[in-house]
């Protein structure tokens, strides 16, 4: 998020992170940000955010989606990595940015029946922002990678802008287009055995493609269960965009083949398919490189709402952008309760 930002033209004056591994590939491939190694609890509770009060336009969390994702277990609150929001709503307090911006997954709108993110928008309103969401889509972004993802945007009260989202291009990147002169790269490799089921995955193909009895052998039980089951033994295809990546492109219920060769993707793959420049080098082992790209926000969406957030704070409207509405809770609450009223004199 933070490289996709700087690209947009805004300038990054800290970044917190407390995986070692994603430090050291910010500080390698950009030495004068200012990384700040550690658990934001810590810092938090120091009080370590106060220098930077009414100094910063922007306050931007990347909290984990795991605790809210359907590939999760959807615990969200119920789970230590669910209250990393109230860290960054901490961070926002004592910064007082003039935008707050919170990045999820879309299952972040159905968790606990909306409860979740009702929580968090007004846990922003209270602390002084007029608070949006919308779920962006990033194959209509410049991402070859059907990724969707929910930002929330706050603007303080004391503030007259509008919330802006980046309007959605009438194209998408596909692998092909991707791929082109792509660097050799790190990555993993299949067992024989699963080599030689994948093998007969075509392009843009998955479990259901294989003869049922290698159906029922490699499925095991799943192959009983209910559902479409799609990720599962599945290759790309050239011609479309990426599905969305994981941590690791050669776990069993997202499966990402390469669409053309018998083989997981690559970390360069990975990097492309999440818009990472070439140059943008990873550090730590392979796996960990994967998990880097795989848990990042996609640099090019990331510009799109970084040119969003600079139209918005030089205080204009370009065409590339859509303005979503605010409504005030209070006003929704207050029509609420009159509903309930007229029902109940009913």
């Amino acid at each position: 998020m933070a490289l996709g930002f700087e690209n947009s033209g805004l300038k990054t004056k800290l970044v917190s992170e407390i995986d070692k591994n994603a430090c050291a590939t910010l500080k390698a491939n950009r030495p004068k940000w200012d990384v700040w190694e550690g658990d934001i609890f810590a810092y938090n509770k120091e009080g370590a955010f106060d220098k930077f009060k009414d100094k910063v336009d922007v306050v931007a969390g990347g909290f984990p989606c795991q605790a809210f994702s359907y590939a999760g277990n959807r615990r969200g609150f119920g789970e230590a990595r669910g209250t990393l929001f109230f860290e960054f709503l901490e961070v926002v307090k004592s910064v007082r940015p003039k935008i707050a911006i919170g990045e999820n997954v879309k299952g972040l709108l159905r968790h606990d029946e909306g409860r979740t993110l009702k929580t968090m928008t007004n846990l922003l309103e209270a602390a002084g922002y007029r608070t949006v969401y919308k779920v962006v889509r990033s194959q209509f972004l410049d991402v070859p990678q059907k990724r969707e993802r929910i930002f929330i945007m706050g603007i303080r009260k004391d503030l007259e802008m509008p919330h802006l989202f980046p309007q959605e291009k009438d194209y998408t990147v596909n692998l092909r287009q991707a791929f082109k002169d792509i660097p050799e790269s790190v990555g993993q490799q299949y067992p024989e055995k699963k080599a030689a089921v994948m093998k007969l995955i075509p392009a843009g193909g998955y479990w259901k493609d294989l003869p049922i009895e290698l159906q029922q052998e490699y499925m095991g039980a799943s192959f009983y269960h209910t559902g479409g089951r799609t990720g599962m033994a599945r290759r790309l295809s050239y011609d479309e965009p990426s599905l969305t990546l994981t941590c690791s492109p050669a776990q069993k219920q997202t499966e990402r083949a390469h669409p053309g060769e018998n083989r997981p993707l690559n970390v360069r793959e990975y990097a492309r398919i999440q818009s990472f420049p070439d140059e943008w080098d990873f550090s730590g082992a392979v796996g960990q490189q994967y998990k880097q790209i795989g848990n990042a926000v996609p640099v090019n969406l990331a510009y799109h709402m970084g040119k969003c957030i600079a139209a918005m704070l030089d205080g204009n409207t370009p065409d590339f952008t859509e303005i979503i509405p605010y409504i005030d809770p209070k006003e929704v609450e207050e029509a609420e309760t009159e509903a309930q009223l007229k029902l109940k004199l009913k």
